[in-house]
């Protein structure tokens, strides 16, 4: 990987380092350069490769606990969060719990994401819906009908003690998190492809107002541009 910004680096640089000075919130996703966030298959597998793979499983590595939509989870190709052996050995410990974020669970509770994570997962719901988890999973009820997300932010962080937290989407929770200002830093992954059409999901739902952004850094690795946002909100 190169460093770009904020000022060329004579030799490649370690993702595990360069992104590890960790906001309180960090948002990361990949797109086609077009601005699609799932390739022909409605996934992002296609999209970012090799290169957005070994920055998707260090961002992993580095955080407490990762913060995933309802929608994403019921594609079924979510599974529980694993480490390999070398970043295993940099985290000093097991992988980051999931946590999902669901108002009207509706999800499938024997999948592997619920049933054979090693940090077991989370869930985040409304106090109306919570008795619908089952008892082998921790709940966090925040908010009666829909969840209030700074409330559930702040027990994760609090009570939890997941103090860095990073969401992988979908573009529904993204959304939301920005709108409650509780998302630090943006980790945009670019890749060198055009998707076209008007099928393809696109990176926010309905933000309904302009956020403004503060590139803090750029790297390039394999065709892929790495960009680092900070959010002004």
């Amino acid at each position: 990987m190169r460093r770009l910004l904020p000022e060329p680096a004579a030799a490649g640089v370690d993702p595990y380092e360069v992104y590890g000075d960790l906001p309180r919130l960090r948002l990361g996703m990949v797109m086609s350069a077009d601005g699609s966030v799932t390739d022909a298959e409605g996934w992002t597998d296609g999209l970012g490769g090799d290169a957005d793979f070994r920055v998707f499983r260090t961002l992993r590595a580095l955080t407490d606990a990762i913060l995933v939509g309802a929608g994403t989870v019921r594609t079924g190709r979510l599974g529980p969060a694993r480490l390999r052996s070398d970043l295993r050995a940099r985290r000093g410990g097991p992988p980051a719990p999931i946590v999902v974020v669901s108002r009207s669970l509706d999800l499938d509770w024997t999948l592997p994401l619920f049933t054979e994570a090693e940090t077991p997962t989370v869930v985040v719901t409304t106090r109306n819906a919570r008795a619908g988890v089952p008892d082998y999973l921790q709940v966090v009820a925040e908010g009666d009908d829909d969840v209030d997300l700074p409330a559930a932010v702040r027990v994760l962080r609090e009570e939890l003690g997941y103090e860095h937290l990073l969401c992988e989407g979908g573009p529904s929770l993204a959304t939301a998190l920005i709108k409650a200002s509780l998302v630090d830093e943006l980790c945009l992954n670019i890749a060198p492809t055009l998707v076209g059409g008007s099928r393809h999901t696109r990176l926010l739902e309905g933000l309904g107002a302009e956020v403004p952004l503060e590139p803090s850094a750029l790297y390039l690795d394999e065709g892929v541009l790495f960009v680092r946002y900070r959010l002004r909100v």
